[in-house]
């Protein structure tokens, strides 16, 4: 190799030996982990938004169809729930949140039928969505913010980011986008609920449910992207030095 010739900094040289590439492999496995866990793991994707949403347009349109026949309407809820359940399990895919959803349906289900009352099938899923507000909400005030804890769990470091202050201030930043998410959606559907408007309330569940969950962990990661991106070209720089050291002395 010519003097002139570029390196990429994110990839050893050949002299470097076997430990080199390991090392920087190791780095560049974290940051992308770091990067796309978030999607991958706690979304779901388009899978996801089916499987968190049929349910509840099932419930909207038998509702409407059955002139307001809660008992109905609550079936058919359910039997949509067991059948993404069913297909599931047919095509052995995992059933973490099929199963989560599925139970939320069902304390949903016995909700509003205890009550006799339709608009109950969403509180539930309100009172989820204030109480993760509210531990977004309390985290930011603690300084540990839920969003370092959660990646720090699903990246296996633990609370590693503490130490970092760079870190600690963009964990923050992203957990207020989940809590403007999740407080949102209770400003706008309370008024619905104590009105009693089950049918609209039920369509703006739906659009403010996986869609607009999909919409904070895109601006989640343009958040945390460029930050991650500095913290790995700065252990790739760290790596190097450390490998190139022993020869800078001989």
């Amino acid at each position: 190799m010519s003097a002139d010739q570029p390196v990429d900094p994110a990839r050893p040289n050949e002299s470097d030996g076997p430990a080199a590439h390991e090392h920087l492999a190791h780095e560049n496995k974290q940051d992308i982990r770091a990067e796309s866990l978030l999607l991958e793991r706690a979304i779901g994707g388009w899978r996801g938004i089916i499987d968190s949403g049929l349910p509840t347009a099932v419930f909207v349109i038998s509702f409407i169809v059955t002139l307001q026949n809660l008992r109905s309407s609550i079936i058919a809820a359910i039997i949509a729930g067991m059948i993404i359940v069913i297909w599931r399990l047919i095509r052995r895919e995992k059933l973490g949140q099929v199963a989560a959803g599925f139970v939320g349906l069902a304390i949903s289900a016995w909700w509003a039928s205890r009550n006799d009352n339709a608009s109950d099938i969403y509180l539930p899923g309100m009172l989820t969505n204030l109480g993760y507000g509210s531990a977004f909400l309390i985290s930011i005030i603690l300084r540990w913010p839920l969003l370092g804890i959660v990646m720090g769990f699903l990246t296996g470091e633990g609370t590693k980011w503490r130490r970092d202050p760079a870190l600690r201030r963009v964990y923050a930043a992203a957990s207020w986008i989940w809590v403007v998410l999740f407080f949102s959606r209770l400003i706008v559907q309370t008024p619905m609920y104590l009105a009693g408007w089950v049918e609209i309330q039920g369509i703006v569940k739906i659009v403010m449910g996986y869609p607009l969950f999909l919409g904070a962990a895109y601006w989640t990661y343009r958040v945390l992207a460029p930050v991650l991106s500095r913290k790995r070209a700065e252990r790739e720089q760290a790596a190097r030095r450390e490998i190139d050291g022993p020869d800078a002395q001989r």
